[in-house]
């Protein structure tokens, strides 16, 4: 359900969300690395998520021609998972994070989920405060989710989903 109709926040110029494709996986894993090492996903990984679109859903926001982002969403039943939100440093403060967030919720609408989790790690208030402003309450903590850094991961619940599928962000997801 993703759209290409360009969207527009108040800080940034035109951008379009459209599905990944596997073409774009040599594009994101280069932001996969600079944003998350040592715990970076492979090539392999976002192949494996590729080919589940059954339950998967992956998107990436661009303007005209860099990939400025991504996201993913795994959908089992009637429960979602935020998989990954990834933005370029470059642009971050810009919305981008607002604008994936809020297609993976109407994708998650759309396809009947009542609940979204996701971990977020626990030295990344940015993101944290992202996940609030959209509703999600934290549950608990799982101890070194982040594994290779020895970080911590909050895990986080959203139960007003449904919101999502009438909301403006719904025409991009």
């Amino acid at each position: 359900m993703v759209s290409a109709n360009p969207v527009v926040s108040d800080t940034m110029s035109p951008v379009v969300v459209r599905p990944l494709r596997w073409r774009d996986i040599e594009a994101i894993l280069e932001l996969e690395r600079n944003l998350f090492a040592p715990d970076a996903w492979s090539a392999e990984t976002f192949r494996s998520e590729l080919a589940q679109a059954d339950t998967r859903y992956y998107i990436v926001v661009s303007d005209s021609a860099p990939i400025l982002g991504y996201a993913g969403l795994r959908v089992v039943g009637t429960e979602g998972d935020i998989q990954t939100i990834a933005v370029d440093r470059s642009h971050w403060g810009q919305g981008l994070g607002s604008v994936l967030l809020s297609a993976l919720l109407a994708e998650a609408a759309h396809r009947g989920c009542r609940k979204v989790f996701l971990e977020v790690r626990a030295d990344n208030p940015r993101a944290r405060r992202l996940y609030e402003r959209f509703g999600f309450t934290p549950l608990g903590i799982r101890r070194s989710y982040y594994q290779r850094a020895g970080v911590d991961a909050v895990t986080m619940k959203l139960t007003d989903v449904g919101k999502w599928a009438t909301t403006a962000g719904a025409g991009n997801g």
